[in-house]
């Protein structure tokens, strides 16, 4: 493809696009997987062109995981609409999530990846567990004497249903939650 038959768009919506599609990818193939040639391709760019956006391939993996944590974010804000108790939390993140399986998949991913020390988003996830877990703590406070275990065993809970759902599709993630959670969230 010539340079001139190129789509030229603005650049936040050209970084959204690159986002998407490497979002994609990476949730089918995993990060070492991935490809930026295949990225630039999916998007009508030169792998240049790709890299003028993002930089570096660990700095694409940066930018999704960031993406996704700030739509999660804005998402939950708006199905917890001021309750901020810690079932309806696990509930509306357990919803959320329902609806955006290649994202979970995606998360799923990275985070076994993400294990090995050299990988690029290692200490990413690294932190965004201890943020995770410092939140579900602080919620927990009004729940039970020993609030990081019970964050910690919802943790566990949501991430074993989360791949358990996701290795067989006909699972209906919020009902599975529903059920396993009666026994853990007072």
């Amino acid at each position: 493809m010539a340079r001139h038959d190129r789509t030229r768009l603005p650049a936040a919506e050209r970084r959204r696009q690159i986002i998407a599609a490497a979002t994609r990818l990476v949730a089918e193939r995993g990060f070492w997987g991935l490809s930026m040639q295949d990225v630039a391709a999916d998007c009508g760019l030169t792998v240049p062109g790709l890299l003028h956006h993002v930089g570096s391939k660990d700095g694409l993996l940066i930018a999704i995981l960031e993406h996704r944590d700030a739509e999660d974010a804005r998402a939950l804000g708006t199905l917890l609409s001021g309750d901020r108790t810690l079932s309806a939390l696990c509930t509306a993140l357990v919803r959320r999530n329902a609806g955006q399986p290649e994202i979970v998949r995606l998360f799923a991913v990275l985070e076994a990846e993400s294990l090995a020390p050299d990988h690029p988003a290692h200490d990413y996830f690294v932190a965004r567990q201890q943020r995770i877990l410092e939140d579900l703590t602080a919620l927990a406070k009004d729940v039970t004497d020993a609030p990081e275990t019970l964050a910690r065993r919802i943790i566990a809970l949501m991430d074993g249903l989360q791949l358990q759902w996701l290795r067989s599709p006909g699972l209906d993630l919020p009902e599975l939650w529903a059920a396993t959670a009666g026994e853990l969230l007072p």
